[in-house]
């Protein structure tokens, strides 16, 4: 059976998302105790939690890798001289975290040169931790992974992921274009769980408008190495803007890029 090369980023990587897993599961026993702050909205909050498990994530790869990059969405951009630079968004899902949801899970991407080279997504309510490298495959639990290679949007389900940084309309009319084509959509709270669920064949297809990087880039790894395809993320290099994802298995490519650019054309 195919396995992951032996790489010293990829193990730190690894041993790094179980022992964030490990914090975050503390906190999710005791939300009661949780301190809670808005950040840009009612659906946009932030807490101990998400705070602390990224601090420990920072930590233990900055002790291997004093010379690469780091990018968490709680801390921002720290620059380093190697190439490389980590994503890491410590618990993607805080809403779900903190309403005692399971869908929830620790996102943790590796970049150089604009190209994803390792992505984990771990989820602790499961105990499913994804993984996958550039060039090397998808796994599920140390199983390969693939894309549903057969399922078209009106026999499998697209995740749709929204927030508040795009109009509202944006995401209605996808859904109205998407129920007329005979589809359905889906959707748990967390990007980085979604784009997972595409990568192991669970789900077909995934659309938002507009995601931040630290909540797909894992993610976007693991579609590429499980045979699907996803749309150039962040093309001109900057992981701080933000860009629209499109990423689905071969046989609902073509309707899902139908259907955004049905929607781009009316919108122009």
């Amino acid at each position: 059976m195919p396995t992951l090369p032996r790489d010293p980023r990829l193990d730190i990587a690894r041993s790094t998302s179980e022992e964030a897993a490990a914090l975050a599961s503390t906190y999710f026993a005791n939300l009661a105790k949780l301190i809670i702050e808005e950040k840009r909205g009612g659906q946009d909050v932030v807490s101990e939690a998400d705070r602390e498990v990224e601090a420990l994530i920072r930590r233990r790869i900055m002790e291997a890798f004093p010379d690469d990059g780091f990018l968490g969405e709680e801390t921002g951009m720290t620059s380093g001289t190697s190439g490389y630079v980590w994503v890491v968004d410590p618990i993607d899902g805080t809403s779900c975290f903190l309403h005692g949801l399971p869908d929830w899970c620790i996102s943790i991407a590796l970049v150089r040169d604009d190209e994803i080279t390792l992505g984990i997504i771990h989820q602790p309510t499961t105990g499913e931790v994804f993984v996958a490298m550039h060039g090397h495959g998808a796994f599920l639990n140390g199983v390969p992974i693939h894309v549903d290679a057969d399922a078209t949007l009106r026999t499998g389900l697209l995740a749709l992921g929204a927030n508040g940084r795009v109009p509202p309309r944006s995401i209605s009319a996808f859904v109205e274009r998407l129920l007329e084509a005979g589809g359905m959509f889906f959707r748990n709270g967390s990007g980085a769980l979604m784009l997972a669920y595409v990568a192991c064949g669970r789900l077909v297809a995934y659309y938002e408008p507009h995601i931040n990087s630290w909540d797909c880039m894992a993610g976007l790894c693991l579609i590429r190495e499980a045979g699907g395809w996803t749309n150039d993320f962040a093309a001109g290099g900057d992981l701080l803007a933000g860009d629209e994802i499109i990423a689905a298995g071969p046989a609902a490519r073509e309707q899902l890029l139908a259907l955004v650019a049905s929607m781009e054309r009316e919108s122009a």
